[in-house]
């Protein structure tokens, strides 16, 4: 049975908000109310929208437990956010960076990317440690300038310690930069206690909202580090007194928003926010965790699966592949059956939030039998 809350097609089994969630009935009124006003009365309404803009940062603050609004940016996407802090860090020759071999291109490419620099990433392999920490911390030396991770990895699954690498990396002097964009809208999340320096997620998975909009946390101390790499009307201390000629960027994370804002997505994301944090970010995670741990037992527990999520370190995402066969043709075949999934890192992904029910994962894993025959 289909949540009240989604207009799913009860015909699929969405099982993909690794990939690109849903958006629920909310963020699909508040889109279409926002662009019947838009075509009816333009912009008349601006102060308005402002005050939904308003509204979603401070939710973004809760989200996090961000010590200020003012810490957070919309951005783009993820991709851009990690661009800032690779691209906007003064690097030496000889640096490094450190990371895991299980990243998504997005917090792989920005820093492979400073191989121009003379600066080196390293990439621990989370699998060959005593834990996945472990690994990561093993390759940080006295020229490690900054460690980066996904705080739950796209492909394996795999859920990241971030208040340990955090500490670590406050005991050494390293930046932390988390790419929380598989974690964020389906666990709780706390910065503060992260002591992460940045952090960066897309609103288009777990948060359930459109592609086009994220968002950018960065701590005062280390927003001050990074160099500004876009200019513009919007990030300046004084935006919207379009007379002055000096200007200065603003001491916010604003100063990352060079102009205007994505303001359908941010009404979009806005109503999305809204939906996780009625139900209560407890309540998301713990049925997060629980349908997930459901599919576990259950890949487990059939010989013809192999699980390739680590089953004591999971989140929300849960991987696996057929131990005879391929799985493209799997996932070929599943999508006809119409469970939508994902093939990644060798297998089948499945990714259920907490509006799914046990009924559905059953459903998809009898379909993944079938399939198998």
């Amino acid at each position: 049975m289909s949540h009240p809350a989604f207009a799913l097609d009860p015909d699929l089994i969405y099982l993909n908000h690794a990939g690109v969630g849903p958006w629920p009935r909310r963020t699909q009124a508040a889109v279409a109310a926002f662009a019947e006003e838009n075509a009816r009365q333009g912009a008349a309404c601006y102060p308005a929208w402002l005050q939904v803009e308003a509204r979603l940062r401070r939710r973004l603050k809760a989200l996090l437990n961000a010590p200020s609004s003012d810490d957070i940016a919309l951005v783009k996407n993820t991709s851009e956010a990690i661009s800032f802090v690779a691209m906007g860090l003064v690097w030496r020759e000889g640096d490094n960076v450190v990371t895991s071999n299980e990243e998504f291109p997005s917090n792989r490419i920005p820093w492979e990317a400073l191989r121009s620099r003379g600066v080196e990433l390293r990439q621990a392999d989370l699998a060959a440690g005593k834990t996945a920490e472990e690994a990561l911390f093993a390759l940080v030396d006295r020229r490690t300038r900054l460690l980066t991770v996904s705080s739950v990895q796209y492909a394996t699954g795999r859920r990241m310690d971030l208040e340990r690498i955090g500490e670590f990396c406050r005991r050494r002097g390293l930046l932390f930069c988390v790419d929380a964009i598989q974690s964020l809208g389906a666990l709780r999340a706390d910065v503060q206690a992260w002591q992460a320096d940045f952090v960066m997620a897309d609103g288009h998975k777990w948060l359930l909202a459109p592609e086009g909009l994220g968002l950018f946390y960065t701590m005062p101390e280390a927003r001050d580090r990074l160099q500004l790499l876009e200019y513009g009307w919007h990030m300046v201390e004084h935006a919207g007194d379009y007379d002055r000629r000096d200007w200065r960027p603003a001491a916010s994370a604003r100063r990352f928003e060079c102009g205007s804002p994505n303001m359908l997505g941010i009404f979009a994301l806005e109503a999305s926010l809204a939906l996780l944090q009625e139900t209560g970010m407890e309540t998301v995670e713990r049925q997060v965790l629980a349908n997930a741990a459901w599919l576990i037992e259950r890949i487990q527990a059939d010989p013809d699966l192999e699980l390739l999520t680590p089953s004591d370190r999971h989140a929300g995402i849960v991987t696996f592949r057929p131990r005879q066969g391929d799985p493209a043709r799997l996932f070929e075949q599943l999508r006809r059956r119409k469970v939508i999934c994902a093939l990644r890192g060798g297998g089948i992904r499945f990714s259920p939030h907490f509006h799914n029910d046990t009924g559905q994962l059953d459903r998809a894993l009898s379909q993944t039998t079938l399939s198998l025959r």
